[in-house]
């Protein structure tokens, strides 16, 4: 018998189900993607996060861990107690959540399901969600089988999935049935992290209000890097002297291109859009994107000041990643800034870790280079757009001998600004507090 089955094999979906069978539960995984549960079948990983292949290999090893494709089989055949919604909500047209594969996995569900399960929302929904849930599978369920709907959003980041399940700030459940919720929360106890057990809705606001606030920091130390660069501050040790306070703390402090992934942009929009519709004016939300847009917009204007025009230059994109330690395109500000110089003129070339496959799909016209020093070559300028940390020990000196000016934006403050210019580089950091006559 499987005690869990997750539906989705996504970021959460397959983190999720992996790390509740490290914990020594049976869980079975099932994703309508027969060509994504046929190479998971056979050990290989649909996505890149540190430490995943190998908690997923033990598992399915030791029998705790299984995949398929059939409702049938993960419900009937396995008869699992929890079932966990973990599939994609990707942006609507308006900004919304697109809720398109939560319905499909709620009928599908209350289509076969023959004996009573705690449906567990881990997928990020709008509020409302569980209710709506509920519904469906109350209008699709063949006779009388209880059920009840659990909220438990998912505070998983990319490139550090598996630590961050195991070593959580907090687990949030959210239920109209609290025996519910606290049967989910005895899959967690061995963790030892608090519990938080509330109503549905409120589980669900706790996810966006969480996510939007840390966007906010993002753009709050943007604008502020924004204002050093005018007045020949270091928003660097601006940074560090806020993050002393403790009603303020370091993270996310960091000043750079601004925030991206299949999270924070998402769900900042959808916050806004659920605002919006029901009458509020979210100012600030509006604000917070905006400042992150800008953020891209400025790399150019940059670029222009040291080149002036683009045309026919050569820029090179150190870091295709929206972040490090995952090959996650989306929202990545790489995408943006090569659709910009390409609209310029410029050629741009790129170069990731392990990003590439995905940036020669995802950014047409690009030049993909075997390494940093490859991707130097013949460079007007590079731009450093992911903070890799291989990043961080290149030959410098290489570096600059390959290119055909010394010219480094360097969009994460990886590089020490004084170093830089002793080793001949035009550097140009984010809030770095160089006079604006020399921008």
């Amino acid at each position: 018998m499987k005690d869990i089955c997750v539906v989705g094999t996504g970021y959460v979906g397959l983190v999720t189900g992996a790390c509740f069978a490290d914990l020594g539960n049976d869980v079975v995984c099932l994703d309508i993607d027969e060509n994504k549960i046929e190479r998971l079948s056979t050990g290989q990983m649909p996505i890149y996060e540190p430490g995943l292949e190998e908690v997923v290999r033990r598992n399915v090893a030791a029998g705790r861990l299984s995949f398929t494709t059939s409702y049938e089989e993960a419900i009937k055949t396995n008869q699992p107690h929890f079932l966990f919604i973990a599939v994609g909500t990707p942006e609507g047209v308006d900004g919304e959540a697109d809720l398109k594969y939560v319905r499909m996995a709620a009928e599908s569900i209350a289509e076969v399901m023959d004996h009573p399960l705690i449906i567990v929302n881990k997928s990020t929904v709008p509020v409302g969600t569980g209710d709506w849930v509920a519904d469906i599978i109350n209008r699709h369920r063949n006779g009388d089988v209880g059920f009840a709907v659990v909220s438990n959003p998912e505070f998983l980041r990319e490139g550090s999935a598996i630590n961050d399940f195991l070593y959580p700030d907090r687990i949030v459940l959210g239920s109209l049935k609290r025996d519910a919720a606290e049967s989910v929360a005895q899959l967690y106890l061995s963790l030892r992290a608090p519990i938080i057990v509330t109503d549905l809705r409120t589980a669900e606001m706790i996810k966006y209000a969480s996510n939007a606030y840390l966007a906010n920091r993002i753009s709050f130390i943007n604008e502020i890097a924004a204002i050093c660069e005018q007045l020949g501050a270091d928003v660097k040790e601006v940074a560090v002297g806020m993050g002393y306070d403790k009603r303020i703390g370091h993270h996310f402090l960091d000043a750079g291109l601004g925030y991206g992934g299949s999270c924070f942009p998402k769900d900042v929009k959808a916050l806004a859009h659920m605002a919006s519709i029901h009458g509020r004016h979210p100012q600030l939300l509006r604000a917070v994107m905006e400042i992150n847009k800008d953020q891209r917009l400025r790399v150019i204007q940059k670029l222009r000041n040291q080149l002036g025009k683009l045309q026919d230059r050569t820029i090179g994109l150190l870091g295709l990643a929206f972040k490090p330690n995952t090959d996650d395109l989306r929202e990545a500000p790489s995408v943006e800034i090569a659709h910009l110089l390409q609209n310029e003129g410029a050629h741009v070339k790129g170069y990731d870790p392990v990003a590439m496959p995905l940036a020669e799909r995802l950014i047409p016209g690009i030049e993909l280079a075997k390494d940093a020093y490859d991707l130097a070559r013949g460079c007007d300028a590079i731009v450093v757009v992911t903070e890799w940390n291989e990043f961080k020990h290149l030959d410098l000196a290489k570096v600059k001998a390959l290119m055909r000016q010394p010219i480094l934006l360097d969009g994460r403050n990886v590089y020490d600004a004084e170093q830089m210019k002793s080793l001949g580089f035009q550097y140009r950091g984010m809030g770095r507090g160089y006079p604006t006559a020399e921008e």
